[in-house]
């Protein structure tokens, strides 16, 4: 699945895209932002792992590598729910600090909450944002995500204990 934006695509990771993941990845600003399987610092061998892990069956569907002029500066996933939230999906991303500011995020998450309502059974999407992230914030409510909730003391990052909150959108 490619998906076209404007001065982007979304596709799925490929053997090759290794040299320009670890080095649009290996950096503080975005680990600082992200779950604790984003390593820090980023490797070679982590982007291999993640480029075999991005290439199993489902993942090539819901996990795609943001390409500017040929090169993987970014990623934007969501992972579908299962049991009693198969009706939800959970949707992150990530782009590289140089490619910040030209609303590349905005559109791609656009574009991929749209592609997920449409090929997928959901009714909701969820988006989790550290306290400290206002630019994602501003990001999730361009893309037409709203506020849901807030949970206080929720994450331990680099060595903080902050607030996390819940942005959704729904069908």
């Amino acid at each position: 699945m490619i998906l076209k934006g404007n001065g982007f695509i979304l596709r799925p990771w490929k053997k090759g895209d290794e040299t320009s993941l670890t080095k649009n990845a290996n950096n503080k600003k975005i680990w600082i932002n992200l779950t604790h399987t984003f390593p820090h610092p980023y490797t070679i061998r982590d982007a291999k792992k993640w480029i075999k892990f991005s290439n199993k069956k489902l993942n090539k569907k819901t996990i795609f590598a943001i390409i500017i002029d040929n090169k993987a500066v970014g990623c934007i996933a969501f992972e579908l729910g299962k049991g009693i939230y198969s009706k939800s999906a959970t949707i992150g991303y990530w782009l590289g600090e140089k490619y910040w500011g030209r609303g590349i995020i905005t559109s791609a998450l656009k574009m991929v909450t749209d592609y997920a309502f449409d090929k997928f059974n959901i009714e909701r999407i969820e988006a989790k944002v550290f306290e400290w992230n206002p630019a994602s914030v501003s990001v999730l409510e361009k893309a037409g995500y709203a506020y849901e909730s807030r949970f206080k003391k929720k994450v331990f990052k680099d060595g903080r204990l902050i607030d996390e909150s819940l942005y959704v959108r729904f069908r």
